[in-house]
């Protein structure tokens, strides 16, 4: 993590400042969960502070769920994000097919508005993080990297998000995001095995990209829109084929008997009586 994100407390150098200070680090998504603060040493010279003040500003913190303190380990941030949904709502959720077509859908609409806010409002600073992104992308796709590609593409539906400069917008994606992650709604790996399906997934991500840095919101809107539209359809067709396979492999399984010879069908029986 860069340690030049805190700003030295210029004017009461109280408590106060610094809590105010890592809360909005953390509400604009610059402290991102895990993050690890620098040591108590380093972060009261960033902030001009006594190591006194800097201790009560990080235990008023802890206190309020934003900061974890591991003895000996360091100072984190908590996972602000936390779980959308309980445990078991989640699991019911990825037992229902419907659950999944409406997450789809709130997708869609959501990361139109995310991206559409990013093509007009992303910084110079936002546009090189994006295209330190895409370029990631890219080489992970050159590399056949299932692994790499997966977390890449989350990254940069994250930094849309980023981009988009509307704090509510962020942290709902993120929560978004979490579940895509953990599988919830459906197998990333079942979309990105099908053919070609790898190469529009890369073309649309890019689509995304290249609107927003033309600062194109409309563009970019529509671009997010087709990539949730190809991500649903490609969603079905991986489920559809899947079953088909599955049917295939059971058929195969019924009849290798018969198709061996070890058996014999009915047919056979006929044949002898007529013999």
């Amino acid at each position: 993590m860069a340690t030049d994100i805190f700003a030295r407390i210029e004017h009461s150098r109280t408590a106060d400042e610094v809590v105010h200070q890592i809360e909005i680090l953390v509400l604009e998504g610059i402290l991102r969960v895990g993050d690890r603060l620098p040591g108590e040493r380093e972060l009261a010279k960033q902030f001009d502070v006594s190591r006194p003040i800097l201790r009560e500003a990080l235990k008023v913190l802890e206190g309020r769920g934003l900061l974890n303190t591991q003895h000996g380990g360091g100072t984190f941030v908590a996972d602000v994000i936390g779980q959308v949904f309980t445990r078991p709502v989640m699991e019911l959720i990825a037992r229902h097919q419907k659950a999944t077509l409406d997450y789809l859908e709130y997708r869609r609409e959501i990361e139109g508005i995310a991206a559409e806010f990013a093509a007009r409002r992303a910084t110079e600073a936002d546009r090189a993080l994006l295209t330190r992104i895409i370029t990631s992308m890219k080489a992970a796709h050159e590399k056949d990297d299932f692994e790499e590609e997966a977390g890449i593409d989350v990254e940069f539906h994250n930094a849309i998000g980023e981009c988009a400069h509307n704090i509510i917008l962020l942290h709902t994606l993120r929560s978004c995001y979490r579940l895509l992650a953990e599988g919830v709604f459906y197998n990333r790996a079942m979309v990105y095995n099908l053919p070609g399906a790898r190469d529009q997934l890369l073309a649309h991500h890019v689509a995304i990209y290249d609107a927003v840095m033309a600062a194109s919101p409309d563009a970019a809107r529509r671009a997010a829109q087709a990539h949730i539209d190809f991500v649903s359809r490609a969603m079905t067709d991986a489920e559809r084929s899947g079953d088909w396979e599955r049917v295939s492999k059971l058929r195969l399984q019924q009849r290798a008997p018969d198709l061996s010879g070890d058996s014999k069908t009915p047919n056979h029986k006929q044949t002898e009586a007529a013999e």
